[in-house]
């Protein structure tokens, strides 16, 4: 599997990923699938390259948001047939459980990695988004889709579960069980208008405009205040497996802790007088 690139961990300005495209405007960054010929599918080494950009961007003070989106008019079709799923099955003919263990582990961490980087990532969806691409959107924070767009959790489809990176806990808790468990069990896709009835989209936008929304959006939250961003990304995370209980004493905490902030004191000083308050994120 390929290991993180050798970069600045709190400068992701120079940042030149091999196996997507990554671009910078302000505070938001984008990552862009960019193998639009064969519906920007993922490989060993994009899943790899895209865990380890999602961790190290909990070192990369510069950036604040991060908007991912396919090149092409598709967001993503999954593994590649032919570089993935083909050597699977020969690591299964060959009894390999070890590294099978390991790629299946390998791309949860993806997911892993992407709830546990403090920006918040916006999901610019349209066209076929499958598969891998489904749960790329799914662990996303934000997704803005089109009518045109294809969801499908198509695991089952080639033999296996629905269970797969995370789906079975995280996409229930977006759409509902039992909209998810039609989706996990049949494989089949969503379009875009059902998806976003059903939750999965927070809004729907024109193709030709969902990529300039989505970058929209993640810039007014980037101008936010990203510190309490942060935190309330953090706290849907870890509330999951908490008490009612639990959840209100993690969030008295977490609020206390954000009342420290310098743009807490900004906002209370704007408000006073009367103007709109500029965040920091400190």
């Amino acid at each position: 599997m390929a290991s993180s690139p050798d970069r600045n961990r709190t400068d992701f300005g120079r940042y030149q990923p091999k196996h997507f495209l990554w671009s910078r405007d302000g505070k938001a960054a984008t990552i862009t699938l960019n193998r639009p010929d064969r519906k920007n599918p993922l490989t060993f080494d994009s899943y790899a390259e895209l865990r380890d950009t999602f961790r190290d961007l909990a070192h990369a003070d510069s950036v604040k948001t991060v908007v991912i989106v396919g090149a092409g008019g598709n967001f993503c079709s999954g593994g590649d047939v032919h570089e993935i799923i083909g050597p699977l099955v020969r690591m299964q003919e060959a009894g390999d459980m070890r590294h099978l263990l390991d790629f299946t582990r390998m791309t949860g961490d993806l997911v892993k990695a992407m709830r546990a980087c403090p920006q918040v990532i916006v999901a610019a969806v349209d066209g076929i988004c499958a598969g891998a691409g489904a749960i790329i959107a799914m662990a996303s924070d934000l997704r803005l889709g089109t009518a045109a767009s294809k969801v499908a959790f198509l695991f089952v489809r080639v033999g296996l579960a629905g269970a797969d990176m995370g789906a079975c806990n995280i996409l229930p808790r977006i759409i509902g069980a039992g909209r998810a468990a039609e989706l996990l069990y049949t494989g089949r896709s969503m379009d875009g208008t059902e998806a976003e009835r059903w939750g999965f989209f927070n809004r729907l936008c024109e193709p030709a405009s969902v990529l300039a929304e989505a970058h929209a959006l993640a810039t007014s939250l980037a101008d936010g205040p990203t510190f309490a961003h942060a935190m309330t990304k953090r706290c849907i995370h870890q509330e999951w497996s908490m008490s009612i209980d639990e959840a209100i004493e993690a969030e008295a905490q977490a609020q206390a802790i954000c009342m420290q902030t310098r743009d807490f004191g900004r906002a209370y000083r704007a408000i006073v007088a009367k103007e709109r308050p500029t965040f920091q994120g400190d």
